[in-house]
């Protein structure tokens, strides 16, 4: 029986992935290098640090550890200007509806995200209240696809992992969940996520209809 609904934030609840992509691209440049979208899909799901260990290593650059920490805080700094604006209306298609119905439903829900500003992104999109835990970046060692943010998200829901869904954007994340020994919903191309099953928007469906399916 589920009972409750993991979620990964960017791409799955809000699209903050222009971004960035900008905040990368800018990095990159003063690397030396440049940054493309293709190589933005790579890094989804991906811990900052290891997003930016792949930029250096794309580019060429040399960077010592001190100028990595450096650069690091500086990318977030200019993702963070660029999603000050960022509000309800930025949602997903039908994802606060299906969140708030979930909720009401009395369906447990967590976020488990590699970023470490999701506390404030949901925060802007206001919808803290229905979380009832945020596993993000400040609380894992192991990124993506190593399934800890997941298996600490039911932990801290009170479930089994069995007893849970993953809604995620991301190879690394359906990965996650699979190892983790939950049931995965792919928001995204089938071929290429190969969850357990597939929606375009989680406007696509219903909390009731994913309960009964699986």
């Amino acid at each position: 029986m589920i009972k409750g609904f993991l979620f990964d934030l960017d791409g799955v609840i809000v699209d903050t992935a222009v971004f960035h992509f900008q905040a990368w691209r800018r990095l990159a440049q003063k690397l030396g290098g440049d940054f493309t979208e293709e190589q933005n899909e790579q890094l989804k799901g991906v811990s900052r640090v290891d997003s930016l260990k792949k930029i250096i290593e794309w580019t060429g650059a040399t960077v010592s550890d001190e100028e990595f920490q450096t650069l690091m805080v500086e990318k977030n700094e200019w993702y963070l200007e660029l999603v000050q604006g960022l509000g309800p209306q930025d949602a997903l298609p039908g994802a606060l509806n299906f969140l708030q119905t979930a909720y009401d439903q009395g369906i447990k829900i967590a976020l488990g995200s590699a970023s470490k500003n999701a506390p404030m992104i949901l925060e802007k999109l206001g919808i803290t209240p229905l979380f009832t835990a945020i596993i993000d970046g400040n609380n894992v060692v192991n990124g993506k696809p190593h399934p800890e943010v997941f298996l600490k998200g039911a932990e801290a829901l009170g479930l089994e992992p069995s007893e849970c869904v993953v809604f995620e954007d991301s190879i690394a994340g359906v990965q996650a969940a699979k190892t983790g020994g939950m049931s995965s919903v792919g928001i995204g191309d089938a071929g290429t996520l190969q969850a357990d099953i597939h929606f375009t928007a989680l406007g696509d469906t219903t909390p009731e209809a994913l309960v009964a399916h699986f």
